[in-house]
């Protein structure tokens, strides 16, 4: 069960932003045991096999690996650490990528206001600190433990406010006022229910980190920037016209704080190039 390979478990890992995540640290020159969270155990092989064909040698002899999770159920948690306890012992890095947005599915009448929020917070909060409750011992197993929390640019509070735009173009597109009268028009691209959520993962990564700071565990929210994938629908191509970076970007980000070059910013919200406004 011992390994010197550091083990990282990425939840979301078969697709989007945690299969880039995974992709970039398989292709590090250090040497991981991947472990792809994934809510369903054949889209996970399915990605493995997509990964061995786009880096066909692993930079530091890494290895892959699958592991059902849904962090909607603590049944599915529950058995997912016990696995790993079981196969590896000790988690080195959780990346709690996992995540999902509602908020198009509100506005085009799929599921009610209430529904959507309630699951936007049950998926991105609860279950983030479900998982994050269980896996802490196999945490403390390690002896250079990271704990990280996938946030948003959109959930800086500062942010909103027009003072603090400066040259950021998509600031005001995300946060200027509709016209008076109600109903307000539906934005292209909805946000709230969605940002709301990340700033709560915002404080939920300051709790962690102040309830692990004596175990010597780094703790960040870590925000990728903004990526083509798809989330919640909407089309990379639209995204790409938007603005977006490709995927890659982020992941690439990701493992350079798994791998120690953020480690004077523990605790706090990080972009690449500086600390996000609170």
């Amino acid at each position: 069960m011992s390994t010197d390979k550091k083990i990282v478990l990425v939840t979301g890992g078969n697709t989007g932003l945690g299969y880039e995540i995974i992709k970039a640290l398989y292709a590090s020159p250090h040497a991981y045991a991947l472990i792809i969270g994934t809510r369903t155990v054949s889209n996970g092989d399915a990605a493995i096999t997509k990964l061995q064909s786009e880096v066909p040698t692993p930079g530091g002899a890494s290895t892959l690996s699958v592991v059902q999770i849904d962090i909607a159920s603590d049944q599915s948690i529950e058995a997912a650490v016990a696995s790993i306890a079981s196969s590896h012992g000790r988690i080195d890095s959780l990346i709690n990528n996992a995540g999902a947005n509602f908020d198009t599915d509100v506005r085009d009448g799929k599921v009610g206001l209430r529904e959507g929020f309630n699951a936007s917070w049950d998926v991105n909060v609860s279950g983030t600190h479900v998982l994050t409750t269980h896996a802490i011992p196999l945490l403390l197993k390690s002896t250079d433990a990271r704990l990280m929390f996938l946030t948003s640019g959109t959930s800086s509070i500062a942010e909103t406010m027009p003072e603090n735009w400066g040259n950021m173009y998509m600031l005001p597109r995300i946060n200027a006022s509709p016209p008076a009268g109600w109903p307000k028009p539906p934005p292209m691209h909805p946000l709230t229910t969605y940002r709301s959520t990340k700033a709560g993962l915002n404080m939920l990564m300051r709790e962690w980190a102040r309830i692990l700071k004596e175990d010597g565990i780094k703790v960040w929210a870590v925000s990728p920037g903004f990526l083509a994938t798809g989330l919640a629908g909407t089309g990379v191509d639209v995204l790409r016209k938007m603005g977006a970076l490709e995927p890659h970007v982020g992941g690439e980000f990701v493992r350079d704080v798994v791998e120690g070059k953020y480690d004077s910013q523990a605790g706090l919200v990080i972009r690449a190039e500086q600390p996000q406004p609170w």
